[in-house]
């Protein structure tokens, strides 16, 4: 017999296993908040929890200030979960509680059909990370009421921000979006 058929017959076998797999797999959606019931196959993924793990200033100098920030994000689901980026922002309430002093974004989103090389996070099932974030701010002749507060150890922070994540894969389920505010 010709070896080509064989060959072929593997391709097509391994297609139609890959094929099920991806169609057939488990799914899970995260609810709405409008209490619109969703399809009765898929299970309802729950929504991670982000709690702020760490905010403290390192170093501050005559021209700069070296802030740490981190992030524990926990995923309650059996699944994996890619979260994309957390963006936030950060506010010293002590200085105002209007005025931004810094915010920034751990991650990236994908902007095309394949991106190589992108920074996001795979968050395992039942599990958490630690997102780090180092901010240097600069220049202490525009804010002084600012850096007179930074230099004392009883700094107010009020941080806000959304991290966007997707269930399982980039290709599979919907685009999620968790708001979080912390005071410390």
């Amino acid at each position: 017999m010709n070896p080509k058929i064989f060959v072929f017959v593997a391709v097509i076998v391994l297609a139609a296993i890959l094929g099920g797999i991806l169609l057939g797999g488990p799914s899970m959606v995260i609810p709405s908040q409008d209490n619109i019931p969703g399809p009765q196959n898929i299970s309802e993924a729950l929504p991670l929890e982000i709690k702020l793990d760490n905010i403290s200033v390192e170093s501050i100098s005559e021209r700069t200030a070296t802030i740490k920030i981190a992030f524990e994000i926990f995923n309650p689901n059996p699944r994996s979960v890619i979260v994309q980026t957390m963006d936030y922002q950060l506010f010293e309430t002590n200085y105002s509680d209007s005025e931004q002093i810094s915010g920034g974004e751990i991650g990236s989103r994908p902007t095309g059909m394949v991106e190589f090389g992108s920074n996001y996070y795979t968050l395992l099932s039942e599990r958490s990370i630690i997102l780090r974030d180092t901010i240097t701010l600069k220049g202490s002749e525009n804010t002084p009421q600012l850096w007179t507060v930074l230099k004392d150890d009883s700094q107010s922070w009020r941080v806000s921000g959304d991290v966007f994540y997707n269930l399982s894969s980039m290709t599979s389920g919907q685009e999620n979006e968790l708001h979080f505010e912390f005071t410390k």
